[in-house]
């Protein structure tokens, strides 16, 4: 029989490292994590090898205490709890004490701090968790901390290493969530002495994601921000257009703590629901705040897993914040050109160009000047805000200005135009070519009086108009709200293939896809109507054993599956009877649609009955809607026009989009006319 002894401490300690630290990023987050804790403002991240050889990290935080050194290293050491009644509100990244003990359990160390108030830096070397030197030295306030060698006492680990450029990308991979999670933090990575990140550490979330995700993944964010219940989500999530084949664009995090929430990622999916394309995923940079004691940090050995009080309350405030941070947008997909290639200048002295500057070159072609579409810099204007600030790009993806409140407007107003007054729009009675145009009437209001004039306007504005009633009893009567830019004029120009609707609109052209529009307005209809599935008797009842976790929330919910048109039961022994299912569920079906639905009933708590048949109304609208290469009467074009230009269609069920935009100037850069 063996017998029960206590371990070795250094074996103890490498069974700990084991947990702790897996590979060079786990020490990188783990010393970066210390180093926010410390109130650093900057901090640096240098590794070698991919971090077997070398990781260093610097911070200009508060420092350890020279008398505090080699206390840091010992287990269960940390300077961030007191009392059991700290772990009920656990505000700080590290809180255990295993970080630094477990780190240099497995590699060699060389530690440099100081503190604020101390007139020397105390310098302190690690072998295998022993220390085996110390002494004074000067440094700058704050912590360098270097982890050489990592696994070299325990080569059992070593041969689950792989490459050094795929741990130099987890390594890198983690310092990116670092910056998200900490926008005020200045964070700069080099890799092999090259560098490949720097953050301004502005404290601007927007800075940080186009440091870290980078120009195009920025340009197809939208702002996210909502609030409720204790919570607030704020950040940024991609556009339905903008998603990706993987969800490694998906960042959360918890109070400033990254973390892989299955509530959170299953809540931000839903919100896409019927507006992203199937395979595709969203991307987001989403912060949820809430009370510490309503999430457990304690539950996993890397702390990259957390445990909600209400995993419900969480999924709503997701759901809910991006959700209408979605209807909210107005912008739509903007055409994409490819460049026509450069042809060579014919000239009968050919090599007098290859000798030219660029400047010689623009002035004989008489290019000086600004191309059109061209915008002046704005002074006091950064160039990421110019890029992020979205009404004066043009030929890349529409985007709102992350400083502005959203409104409902369907797109800022285009400058104005030239006025011309001799040509007022036409009617659908005075087209020159005697059809019946497409033009919108102006609008009638006070019994059929045209709106006045923008000088009349003007003129009103000017004077002082006080609002009808003001003066009954001297009461103050509010301000109104500003009145919502009216909309700019458009006309249907024609159809191409068959398929496409071109429209003409201010500078800008759309080409609307009439199938994929009046499908999703079909598909809105259906919705809005609402839909009862009818219900149909099985000849040969289902009966199934589903697990017992989905058993149990299956029959708690009977109520909810009649709704989705199920009549179950409890048949004893854990074991479920169907007797009738909705007529869009195949019998052999239903075993498989219950198992989902009581998996989503365990994530969520909640299943949406309206959810289940979006399936089925997609099939519905479909079938219903005109089909590209039909021919269609100029009232039917209208009408699907009409939708897509007053924006209540922007996508179809699927999550294509129905409308792409085409400008001015990128027409005029394919005929070389700017």
């Amino acid at each position: 029989m063996p017998h029960i002894r206590p371990l070795d401490p250094h074996v103890a300690d490498l069974i700990a490292a084991g947990e702790v630290v897996e590979r060079p990023a786990s020490v990188a987050k783990e010393l970066t994590e210390n180093a926010i804790d410390a109130g650093a403002t900057a901090v640096t991240v240098e590794i070698q090898h991919g971090g077997m050889s070398l990781i260093r990290v610097t911070d200009n935080g508060c420092g350890i205490a020279a008398g505090e050194a080699e206390t840091a290293f010992l287990r269960h050491a940390t300077s961030k709890i007191r009392s059991e009644y700290d772990l009920e509100a656990i505000g700080t990244l590290g809180f255990r004490g295993e970080a630094l003990a477990a780190i240099s359990a497995v590699s060699r160390v060389s530690l440099l701090t100081r503190t604020a108030g101390a007139a020397m830096g105390t310098a302190l070397e690690l072998e295998g968790g022993v220390v085996t030197g110390r002494e004074e030295a000067g440094c700058p306030q704050g912590t360098t901390l270097v982890v050489r060698d990592l696994f070299y006492n325990t080569p059992a680990r070593l041969k689950f290493m792989k490459k050094d450029a795929a741990e130099g990308a987890a390594v890198y991979a983690a310092v990116q969530r670092l910056a998200l999670s900490h926008p005020e933090v200045s964070v700069k990575f080099l890799r092999d002495g090259k560098q490949e990140l720097l953050t301004p550490g502005d404290g601007q979330l927007k800075s940080a994601v186009y440091a870290v995700l980078g120009r195009d993944m920025a340009l197809g964010l939208t702002p996210v921000n909502g609030s409720g219940e204790e919570m607030s989500v704020t950040g940024f999530a991609s556009l339905p257009t903008c998603c990706r084949g993987t969800r490694g664009y998906q960042h959360f995090f918890v109070n400033g703590r990254y973390v892989k929430s299955r509530t959170m990622t299953a809540a931000l999916e839903e919100a896409y629901a019927n507006q992203k394309m199937v395979g595709k995923f969203p991307g987001c940079v989403l912060h949820l705040t809430c009370k510490l004691n309503a999430v457990d940090v304690n539950v996993h050995p890397t702390k990259q897993e957390v445990k909600f009080g209400s995993d419900k309350r969480v999924f709503d405030a997701v759901y809910y914040a991006v959700r209408s941070a979605l209807e909210a947008d107005r912008t739509r997909p903007a055409a994409v050109l490819e460049k026509a290639p450069a042809r060579p200048p014919v000239s009968a002295d050919k090599g007098r160009f290859q000798t030219m500057t660029a400047e010689q070159y623009r002035s004989l072609a008489g290019r000086t000047e600004r191309p059109a579409g061209k915008q002046p810099v704005r002074p006091g204007v950064s160039a990421l805000e110019r890029i992020l600030s979205g009404p004066e790009r043009k030929g890349s993806l529409p985007l709102h200005d992350f400083t502005a409140p959203r409104s409902g407007a369907a797109r800022p107003p285009a400058a104005p135009a030239e006025p011309k007054e001799e040509r007022p729009p036409r009617s659908s009675e005075d087209r020159a070519d005697g059809k019946k145009g497409m033009t919108p009437a102006p609008e009638q209001k006070d019994g059929g009086t045209p709106k006045a004039s923008a000088a009349e306007r003007r003129d009103e504005k000017a004077a002082g108009s006080s609002l009808p009633g003001a003066e009954s009893g001297g009461r103050e009567i509010p301000e109104p709200p500003a009145p919502m830019p009216e909309p700019e004029p458009w006309r249907i120009a024609g159809e191409v293939l068959n398929t496409y609707i071109i429209v003409e609109q201010g500078d800008r052209v759309l080409f609307i896809d009439k199938h994929a529009a009046h499908e999703r307005m079909n598909f809105d209809k259906l919705k809005a109507e609402g839909y009862t599935p009818m219900r149909q008797l099985l000849l040969t009842p289902v009966v199934f054993t589903p697990p017992a976790e989905e058993g149990a929330v299956l029959l708690q919910n009977l109520a909810l599956l009649e709704r989705f048109g199920f009549e179950a039961e409890d048949f004893g022994g854990g074991t479920v009877i169907v007797r009738q299912c909705p007529d869009y569920v195949d019998a052999g079906d239903v075993e498989r649609t219950l198992s989902e639905l009581a998996g989503k009933l365990l994530l969520t708590g909640r299943a949406d009955p309206e959810g289940a048949r979006d399936e089925l109304m997609h099939t519905m609208a479909c079938k219903a809607a005109i089909k590209g290469g039909q021919k269609n009467s100029p009232t039917e074009l209208e009408k699907v026009a009409r939708a897509v230009m007053e924006g209540t269609v922007r996508y179809c069920p699927h999550g294509r989009p129905v409308a792409i935009e085409l400008t001015r100037g990128q027409l005029e850069k394919q005929f070389k006319r700017s």
